[in-house]
């Protein structure tokens, strides 16, 4: 995994397989962005095998096959569709195009989970609406920043356990390294990527509604900014969100594209769940002038002030739970009423943004 590039994360844990070989058989469209890699090595490590993979760009499949040795190159994504051993199809799809090819493999009789953000409008959010409805197929979401990463994980459970009463507010922090010469073009393109607020902002917002319990929220203000890349005129490098949920539990977020090159990492996630009882604080990805490691856990209670490293502790039980929840039609891993709702509240915090980008004001 490229510490350095979070367009490219893809974590590793140990084999936990909740299926027999050959039971769940899962194909990869789309390889527009490098979080494909981190949603099959989830999959592969719950027990899937992961058959096919297509996308028109031949470089692309190559490093994929690389990657992955024994799986088969399609010659079109029908080939894939039409296999009836494929249960799931995981992409990563550019942002605007998500929706179009998930409502295409779900009308195939399959599960689609895409990278996130999963929509770019909430006419595409719509429209999925009504296909999961008419097929009762899942669209899943790589929601990655609480998913893969077990700091955020056992946070989880420590919130599950009550160790820190109701929670009442989250805040989170998503700062990410541009990198913006190794970008493809639709990274900068307005209509392709959504906004920030839409992209890494859904992060956050899917965050909230899991650790506060909330099944709803209203967005109260946002903004968004392009402070400091006029090169990139349609990119938006900064944007904060403030959401109060339907429990009365509040979140405040920020995303940025402002890692600075010093950082070990891509950047340096954080969030604070604040309970009635105490408070958890993650430091996702590093701990820094302390530890280039990853999964610090800080929280206190009751009883005092606690600390634990959880790196390869704890594992990425989502995957597993998915699996079993297509094999089952349950929905152990997230609901899709939860993924609809945190793709939904983005989408509107996206639209109703002030733009504080300095040109924007005079």
């Amino acid at each position: 995994m490229n510490r350095k590039d979070g367009m490219m994360y893809a974590p590793k844990n140990e084999a936990r397989p909740v299926v027999q070989p050959g039971e769940f058989t899962f194909a990869a469209i789309a390889l527009d962005h490098g979080h494909i890699y981190g949603m099959c090595n989830g999959l592969i490590e719950a027990g899937a095998e992961l058959k096919w993979v297509y996308d028109p760009d031949e470089a692309k499949v190559k490093a994929f096959i690389n990657t992955y040795p024994g799986v088969k190159a399609a010659g079109s994504a029908e080939e894939i569709l039409e296999d009836p051993e494929v249960r799931l199809v995981a992409a990563a799809a550019v942002p605007s195009e998500r929706a179009a090819l998930g409502i295409r493999v779900m009308e195939y009789g399959k599960d689609y989970f895409t990278d996130k953000a999963p929509f770019t409008s909430l006419d595409q959010l719509a429209a999925a609406k009504e296909q999961v409805r008419k097929t009762d197929r899942k669209y899943m979401t790589y929601f990655s920043e609480r998913l893969h990463v077990e700091s955020a994980v056992y946070a989880g459970q420590l919130v599950k356990q009550g160790a820190i009463g109701r929670v009442i507010q989250v805040m989170g922090t998503g700062p990410h390294r541009l990198n913006a010469p190794s970008r493809p073009d639709w990274f900068f393109q307005r209509d392709k990527y959504g906004g920030i607020i839409c992209d890494i902002g859904s992060h956050q917002i899917e965050q909230f509604l899991y650790y506060a319990g909330c099944s709803d929220a209203k967005i109260l203000h946002s903004k968004v900014a392009n402070y400091n890349n006029p090169e990139y005129p349609e990119l938006e490098d900064f944007g904060d969100v403030t959401l109060a949920g339907d429990n009365g539990a509040t979140q405040y977020f920020r995303v940025d594209w402002f890692t600075p090159e010093g950082l070990g990492t891509w950047g340096d996630g954080r969030t604070v769940i604040l309970g009635t009882e105490g408070y958890i604080e993650l430091r996702k990805y590093i701990d820094i002038g302390r530890s280039t490691g990853s999964d610090h856990v800080y929280w206190v209670d009751g009883e005092g002030e606690h600390y634990e490293q959880v790196s390869g502790k704890v594992g990425y039980p989502f995957f597993g739970e998915l699996i079993l929840d297509c094999l089952h039609r349950t929905e152990h891993a997230m609901t899709q009423e939860h993924v609809f709702k945190a793709a939904e509240l983005c989408l509107i915090a996206q639209a109703s943004a002030l733009n504080l980008t300095p040109e924007t004001l005079k």
